[in-house]
């Protein structure tokens, strides 16, 4: 394995790597390069200098990760990468200390005029009587995205003895609550607030969220700070607001064009302005880059990284056997995919036990389609594409439950169908992935190597004409599951044998008597 480092990270995060790929550390390569060498690498690891763009995301014909040392990942085109097939993770936690530390300081600068002051009395000036601020005490702080971050900064003013609401339609009330905030809706915020303090990403929905609408109705003393990406607030708007003080102040760490160049923002003295540096302190920096490498390492040990940004997250507290699951779910899709005539048209999955008890097994599902569609596409199909392959191509996907464990602790059932065939497999983890029932029939298989799959009529003579065909053909088979309906019915035979079969071989087999049609599949 690969991995680019194309911006500067702590070097203990360069270490890590290193025990599981080979580095290259380019912290000033440029678009037209990484466009040219990117194929080259299977993880890339970036901070907000490096655009991972569509058209770079398109040359990466092997990358498998792409991982942010930080929070915000605007600089990486989502959709490009999850049709990709490519992981995109992050350090979340790694910074909410740090940024909201910041926030404090910001707030306090421009509350009690610090900056200015500063300034002003390296000049030889005294100019007590123009510095007089506000405190925080008693006043109302406004956040506008109550996440990691918003609600770390809800904790600190919390010992300012402020009052908190808060704006965030995805936070239960319930939360809020507890956490001693009001929650309520953005223009409740606006005009209750002395503080305002934003903690959202920029997305369209929140681009120029706050303009000249909102600065209308906020109190004249407000000050509002931004911590999160440049352009959720409008500047021009806020240049106006400030000018004409409509507003008591303002905060800015993040723009709308970075660095600001010849931003009339700069010539006001009530706002505090510093340069995108709320993240970097060095603890920050350092957990960012040992946290993104662990999140690398994860993947190429063949383990779920934990901020996976392009799918969703599982909750996998009380259920060990998660990469064990994931493993069985990659085997059952294949196995069908290669055991199946035509092409799959639906797939369904059923969740039995244990398992079907968890609130998110998408990545179960995610795992099974994968499995489905790689043996039959030559482009690579991964967790983070798989659903959006097989919507494109007309596959249809349903889930269900069952409490039930047909007496193990979970199983998992899939069952593909095309136009003129149906093929079903279960299975559970003994130890180790195992499959259970295929079509209905009884079986123990371990589902690994090369592999024959008959169905057949269940007579006299066809078990053995099977095996003398396979032994002309120096085919030696070293397992053997038998399930069957009834005597004389219908029967499946699953074999595990220690080479390839032939093609030519394939085809007799199937063409013998009583042979309803044989297939060999990789496992």
């Amino acid at each position: 394995m690969k991995v680019l480092v194309a911006d500067a990270i702590d070097q203990e995060g360069i270490d890590r790597l290193e025990d599981v790929a080979e580095v290259v550390v380019d912290t000033s390569i440029t678009p037209e390069e990484l466009k040219n060498t990117i194929k080259e690498y299977d993880g890339i690891a970036i901070r907000s200098r490096t655009k991972m763009t569509a058209e770079i995301i398109e040359a990466a014909d092997n990358l498998k990760i792409i991982a942010r040392a930080g929070v915000g990942v605007d600089n990486v085109d989502l959709e490009a990468a999850t049709k990709k097939g490519i992981m995109v993770v992050n350090a979340p936690e790694s910074t909410s200390v740090t940024v909201a530390e910041h926030t404090m300081g910001l707030m306090l600068s421009v509350a009690r005029k610090i900056s200015i002051a500063d300034k002003s009395t390296k000049e030889g000036k005294w100019e007590k009587k123009l510095f007089k601020g506000i405190e925080l005490k008693g006043k109302t702080l406004g956040v506008i995205g109550m996440g990691r971050i918003g609600s770390q900064v809800v904790s600190r003013c919390k010992a300012f003895e402020m009052d908190a609401i808060a704006y965030d339609p995805y936070l239960p009330p319930e939360v809020a609550k507890n956490m001693g905030v009001e929650l309520t809706d953005l223009d409740t915020v606006l005009k209750n607030a002395d503080v305002i303090t934003i903690h959202v990403p920029l997305t369209p929905e929140t681009n120029h969220l706050i303009s000249t609408e909102q600065f209308e109705i906020m109190r004249e003393n407000c000050i509002i700070i931004n911590c999160a990406r440049g352009g959720i607030i409008d500047e021009d708007a806020l240049y106006v607001a400030l000018k004409e003080n409509k507003i008591g102040g303002a905060a800015l760490d993040v723009y709308e064009n970075e660095p600001p160049e010849e931003s009339k923002l700069m010539e006001l003295d009530n706002i505090v302005c510093t340069p995108h540096i709320a993240a970097s302190t060095k603890e920050a920096q350092k957990g960012a880059a040992i946290i993104i490498a662990d999140e690398i390492a994860d993947l190429f040990e063949g383990k779920t990284p934990n901020n996976i940004l392009n799918m969703p997250r599982m909750d996998n507290s009380g259920f060990e056997d998660t990469s064990k699951y994931l493993e069985l779910c990659e085997k059952l899709g294949s196995f069908i995919s290669q055991s199946i005539n035509g092409t799959i048209k639906e797939v369904s999955v059923i969740y039995g036990g244990k398992i079907s008890e968890l609130a998110n097994k998408e990545i179960f599902t995610r795992t099974i389609l994968q499995g489905i569609l790689n043996p039959v596409l030559s482009s690579p199909v991964t967790v983070v594409n798989a659903p959006a392959v097989a919507e494109s191509r007309g596959v249809q996907v349903t889930e269900g439950a069952k409490k039930e464990g047909k007496g193990y602790e979970s199983f998992i059932k899939v069952v593909g169908k095309t136009e003129s065939d149906e093929f079903s497999a279960e299975g559970t983890v003994l130890f180790e992935p195992k499959i259970l029932k295929v079509n209905g029939y009884w079986v123990d298989v371990k589902p690994e190597g090369h592999m024959f799959i008959a169905r057949y009529k269940d007579v006299p003579g066809t078990i053995g004409t099977v095996g003398t065909k396979l032994g002309e053909a120096n085919i030696n088979v070293g397992v053997m599951q038998i399930g069957r309906d009834t005597i004389g019915g219908n029967a499946v035979m699953i074999l595990t044998v220690d080479h390839e079969i032939p093609e030519k071989v394939l085809k007799e087999l199937s063409e013998l008597e009583n042979v309803h049609d044989a297939v060999k599949i990789v496992l």
